[in-house]
């Protein structure tokens, strides 16, 4: 290694001091173990510690015109890019009361004038050790949190494209459906933000209802899950080009139970709840309920209803409307809008299809963004 290399390697001690004596005999005995850098005032000291070559220690004289160092300490140690650069005073004031008073503020180390050059080197060599091992532990610890944050981040995206690819199982069966995943999750996660000032209003946020973030990303997690249950539905039904029979159309209901039963297997066979899990079982078993009760497979009726699940309704209603099937051709989306307007209170919670009203624009931008091939809905 050169000695270029070796100078520029070795730490950095800023000594701070109002008097030229002073700052010439600390450099005369730390020049050969480090790099020195001087300062005669606080103001400029803090320049330096907050530049872009800070240094690895300070010492610092606490008697200055100006700002004296226990001004310059704290203002250190109040800064983010300089709070963990160690601070020693080098002093002639010996009273005990002012070494307290240094190290409370946010020193490391209080030594007194006149330097005795083996003291100071101990001392100084003794901080940028322990420094030295911080800062190696800080390292450390960013980097074991960078790399849980993204190995958090691939796990999301696996579970993601799981979710996708088992609910794609159940759509695969019925190909006219293409994006119709994609279209609902993000038409469940607009309606839901929409709601947000509506259930604000009513008392009924609490930390874990649907006015957090959170809710809504399990909302927009679970929404693919929604006909799952399908897979169990005989293709004679399912694929069926008119309109079902009524022992057809019983047949065809049994997909909302089968859906949560596989679900809900799924999430025994971990041995913990899972919350996503938790808001898809909601969701798949509870999605054709209607607000007035005439739905199935429960009767269930308004609040009784999950909130995800009457998301789900709405979203899931305006899709297959504006969607071609094997069974009919999509309707434009201010047709549908109609309908869904219509089925306030009987079909649909009031709250959901406000929100729905408001969010008509985003919803048609979602539909274009999504749209199946040759199909353009809105």
């Amino acid at each position: 290694m050169s000695e270029t290399t070796m100078v520029q390697t070795r730490p950095t001690v800023l000594v701070v001091d109002d008097t030229v004596d002073n700052l010439a005999v600390a450099t005369a005995v730390l020049k050969e173990q480090y790099r020195v850098k001087a300062a005669n005032n606080g103001e400029k000291a803090l320049e330096i510690a907050a530049s872009a070559a800070p240094p690895d220690l300070i010492l610092l004289d606490v008697m200055m015109p100006g700002l004296d160092g226990y001004e310059v300490c704290r203002r250190l140690k109040a800064a983010s890019n300089t709070r963990e650069i160690p601070v020693i005073f080098l002093t002639a004031m010996s009273e005990t009361e002012d070494e307290r008073k240094g190290l409370e503020i946010g020193a490391v180390d209080y030594i007194l004038k006149p330097i005795n050059p083996a003291i100071l080197l101990a001392r100084v060599r003794s901080q940028l050790q322990l420094k030295a091992a911080a800062d190696f532990l800080r390292d450390k610890n960013d980097f074991l949190e960078k790399e849980v944050e993204r190995r958090t981040a691939q796990v999301r995206a696996v579970q993601e494209v799981t979710i996708l690819a088992l609910a794609s199982l159940a759509e695969t069966r019925d190909n006219d459906t293409g994006n119709h995943l994609r279209r609902t999750q993000h038409y469940v996660a607009t309606l839901a933000r929409d709601l947000r000032p509506t259930i604000r209003e009513q008392g009924a946020c609490l930390d874990d209802e649907p006015c957090t973030e959170e809710y809504i990303n399990l909302l927009y997690k679970s929404a693919p899950l929604h006909d799952i249950g399908k897979v169990g539905i005989p293709d004679r039904i399912l694929l069926k080009p008119g309109k079902l029979e009524p022992d057809e159309f019983e047949i065809m209901k049994r997909h909302s139970q089968l859906g949560f039963d596989a679900i809900d297997k799924a999430e025994r066979s971990l041995g913990s709840a899972v919350a996503f899990l938790a808001s898809a079982k909601d969701i798949a078993l509870r999605h054709h309920e209607k607000w007035d009760g005439s739905g199935y497979p429960g009767g269930l009726s308004g609040a009784d209803i999950p909130l995800s699940a009457r998301i789900m309704a709405v979203a899931d209603v305006y899709d297959a409307l504006i969607s071609r099937r094997v069974y009919k051709e999509g309707m434009p989306a201010e047709k549908a809008a109609r309908i869904i307007i219509e089925g306030a209170g009987s079909h649909f919670d009031p709250s959901v299809v406000e929100a729905f009203v408001r969010s008509q624009d985003r919803l048609r931008d979602i539909a274009r963004r999504f749209a199946d091939e040759e199909e353009g809905p809105g």
